[in-house]
């Protein structure tokens, strides 16, 4: 999550009207801000596929996706979740309405994202469903309020219901130009047993 933090305590409308003018996107947590780190390819191709699926999925309902430039507010901090899905208009600069909140793990974010932001997250009354995406091996971890937010992990072969929305997506679909050991292996055995094109596995 971070790379560097302001040690001093600013408020919340500080917060966001520096925001507006930073080039540098930054969450701010009890007070602090801390700078975002930029994200690699595999994690830009996940969050991509997720746009783009649940996009088409949710055209023409009251439900929209947003990527990582969308702000969500919980109680009196604020973060950039990688991808989250929203039915009530947001405030211009940020939601505290998410229903479907996704995070892709890195090195630098793993333990944030598993500890301090799952907490936080899951003490949103509007969620139902946090995710968490590995994006250097294949593994889709769900979880779910109505299931007391135990992890269901699914891989490659493995089809994700995102019961908030009705959408099943396959682990396949959501790790789509990925490049990983675990998805070089699938595709390889794909191209073996004749069922896609060296083409179209690129």
């Amino acid at each position: 999550m971070a790379l560097s933090n302001k040690k001093h305590l600013i408020s919340e409308q500080e917060y966001l009207s520096g925001e507006l003018v930073s080039e540098v996107k930054h969450e701010y947590i009890n007070g602090h801000v801390y700078a975002m780190a930029g994200a690699g390819v595999n994690h830009n191709r996940i969050t991509m596929n997720l746009v783009r699926q649940f996009g088409n999925h949710l055209a023409n309902t009251p439900c929209e996706p947003f990527s990582s430039d969308m702000k969500l507010k919980v109680k009196n901090d604020f973060f950039y979740p990688d991808f989250m899905v929203v039915c009530e208009n947001p405030n211009e600069y940020y939601t505290e309405s998410a229903i479907i909140i996704v995070e892709v793990l890195s090195k630098s974010t793993r333990k944030t994202d598993q500890t301090l932001k799952r907490l936080a997250y899951q003490s949103l009354p509007s969620l139902k469903e946090y995710v968490l995406i590995e994006p250097d091996f294949v593994d889709v971890e769900v979880c779910r309020r109505e299931n007391h937010w135990q992890s269901e992990h699914s891989f490659l072969g493995d089809e994700v219901y995102f019961a908030t929305i009705d959408l099943h997506l396959s682990v396949e679909a959501i790790y789509a130009r990925v490049n990983n050991e675990d998805m070089q292996e699938w595709t390889e055995k794909k191209i073996e047993n004749g069922e896609v094109g060296k083409l179209n596995a690129i």
